[in-house]
């Protein structure tokens, strides 16, 4: 009850400023590059040029056997995409009431918005990459299937998790300025633990159960179930259950902490 009440507040207010979250996103997503002469069009190019990478040192060079008769960059991606959005994003947004200092000093600002803001800011490239991904799947001869938009929904799942994590890193951090380092180091641990460059099938049955208990788990694998496998999400009903009681948790606990630290953020700025 009381995390439906959050979140319906938080919606609530979401809608009413839907339009000043928009706009801050939009210039946050420009914001970090406006300091080179290509701007946004670095966004799209790391992350392209790291698949490239991989590709040429995986398939070219390793030749790697494909993945349940997947080529290996095409089971690769989905998964890899969903953990540059998720990582970037935490990152981003447990930093986010320190750039944005001057509105959180603001007396009438929803200092709430600023996670959303980042996960917002976060969607206009994954969104890029989505489609890119289709793309690779029918340049690959693949043909279209309507199974490729289940995606969207663990995207949206994504997003949920993402945010609660905003809400509850980004509180931490103006107290603890170590938090955004800390972040860094267990994303660096946590991509490890994901599956995302080797297959379930490689992984001890015991040790298995441990990685499933990471909700990016969840997330990478239903990105594969989308492009790759074709397993609608309903047929993941045990991990599908875990993830949204473990996502609500964090969603819960983080929206807790960000309205019992708010009152002292301009204090600490």
């Amino acid at each position: 009850m009381i995390l439906l009440q959050y979140f319906r507040e938080f919606c609530s207010d979401v809608f009413e400023r839907r339009r000043m979250i928009w706009d801050i996103a939009v210039n946050d997503f420009k914001a970090r590059f406006s300091n080179s002469v290509f701007g946004a069009f670095w966004a799209f190019v790391q992350p392209l040029v790291s698949i490239l990478v991989y590709w040429f040192v995986f398939e070219v060079g390793f030749k790697n056997p494909p993945v349940d008769n997947v080529p290996f960059i095409l089971w690769f991606t989905p998964a890899y995409i969903s953990w540059i959005y998720f990582s970037e994003t935490v990152i981003y947004s447990s930093a986010c009431l320190a750039e944005y200092s001057y509105l959180v000093k603001k007396m009438n600002f929803r200092t709430s918005v600023l996670p959303v803001v980042k996960v917002l800011s976060g969607l206009f490239l994954h969104l890029f990459f989505l489609v890119f991904l289709f793309l690779m799947n029918i340049l690959y001869g693949n043909p279209v299937r309507l199974i490729w938009l289940q995606s969207l929904y663990y995207m949206f799942a994504m997003c949920v998790l993402t945010l609660g994590l905003g809400f509850l890193t980004s509180s931490i951090t103006l107290f603890f300025r170590d938090m955004t380092q800390i972040v860094q180091v267990v994303l660096q641990v946590g991509f490890w633990l994901t599956p995302i460059f080797y297959s379930e099938d490689n992984i001890p049955r015991a040790l298995m159960m441990i990685l499933k208990l990471n909700p990016m788990f969840y997330i990478t694998r239903g990105y594969r179930d989308s492009f790759i496998y074709g397993v609608p999400f309903y047929q993941r009903i045990g991990t599908s259950l875990y993830f949204w009681i473990v996502t609500g948790i964090i969603f819960l606990a983080g929206a807790l902490m960000f309205r019992k630290m708010r009152p002292h953020f301009a204090d600490v700025i």
